[in-house]
C-alpha cells in the first residue's frame, strides 16, 4: 500500500504539479488549498506525512504546524515545509516549531521525493511492533522536546552570549556542513555549496548525529543552537 500524503498549498499551479509528480513517484496524495481545508481532511483520514507551504492566507504554515503538534494524534507526524522564504531566521523558526524538513522554492522535485522517502523510512523504523504499547512514552518524549524548545526560545539571548558548556571536536568540513544544515539546506544543496557529492554530505551528517547524540536534522539544529555550535 502506498504512503498517504497531504499537500497544503494555496498556489494552484504548484499544488497540482507537485501532486502529479508525487503520484508518479508512487505516493497517494490528497491536496488542500489552505490550512483549514487541510485540517478538515486530516480529521477524516490521518496521512503518513504532510507537505505544507508557509505563506498562506488566514492560517499560515507555522500556525498550522503548531495546531498539529498540539494534537496528540499528530505530534509525531512528519511535516515538510515548502516555502519561498529563504532567510536563516525563517528556517530556524520552522525547526523550532517542529518541522522535520525545510525545502525553499524553487526546488528539485526529486529532492522532495528523497526527503519524503527518508522521513517515511525513519518513521517506519520507529513504529512499535504489533502488540507493543509504546505510544504514551513517544508522546511524553515529544512533549519534553517541545518544552526544551520553548525553554531555548526564552533563554536564547543568554545562551548565545555564554560559552558552550562543553566542546565537541568537529573537523572544518563537519563544521561547514553543520552551519549549512542550521541554515535549513538539504544534502543536495549542501553538496552543491561545498562542491562535493551528496554521499559525502550524508556521511558528514551521519557523523554529526553520532558526535552530538542526535537522530534527526531537527534535533541536530536544536542541539547546535543550544550549544552555540552553528555560526
Amino acid at each position: 500500500m502506498s504512503a498517504q500524503l497531504l499537500l497544503v498549498d494555496d498556489e494552484p499551479g504548484l499544488r497540482e504539479a507537485v501532486r502529479d509528480y508525487l503520484q508518479e513517484s508512487g505516493f497517494s496524495v490528497q491536496v488542500a488549498s489552505n490550512a483549514r481545508e487541510g485540517w478538515d481532511l486530516m480529521q477524516q483520514h490521518t496521512p503518513d506525512l504532510v507537505i505544507s507551504d508557509i505563506m498562506m492566507p488566514q492560517v499560515d504554515g507555522y500556525q498550522f504546524l503548531r495546531q498539529l503538534r498540539e494534537d496528540p494524534r499528530f505530534q509525531t507526524l512528519p511535516v515538510v515545509f515548502l516555502t519561498a522564504k529563504g532567510m536563516t531566521g525563517d528556517r530556524i523558526q520552522g525547526y523550532q516549531a517542529g518541522v522535520d524538513a525545510y525545502l525553499p522554492k524553487p526546488f528539485d522535485p526529486d529532492e522532495l521525493v528523497a526527503i519524503v522517502e527518508n522521513l517515511l523510512s525513519r518513521r517506519t523504523a520507529k513504529l512499535p511492533a504489533i502488540g507493543e504499547d509504546s505510544e504514551t512514552p513517544d508522546i511524553a518524549e515529544l512533549a519534553n522536546q517541545i518544552a526544551q524548545i520553548k525553554a531555548l526560545l526564552t533563554q536564547r539571548s543568554a545562551i548565545s552570549q555564554s560559552p558552550a558548556p562543553f566542546k565537541i571536536d568537529l573537523t572544518p568540513r563537519e563544521q561547514s556542513v553543520l552551519n549549512l544544515v542550521a541554515e535549513g539546506l538539504m544534502n543536495k544543496e549542501i553538496a552543491r555549496r561545498l562542491e562535493t557529492s551528496v554521499r559525502n554530505v550524508e556521511k558528514y551528517v551521519s557523523r554529526l548525529f553520532s558526535k552530538t547524540g542526535t537522530n534527526s536534522r531537527t534535533e541536530l539544529v536544536r542541539f547546535a543552537l543550544e550549544h552555540g555550535l552553528a555560526n
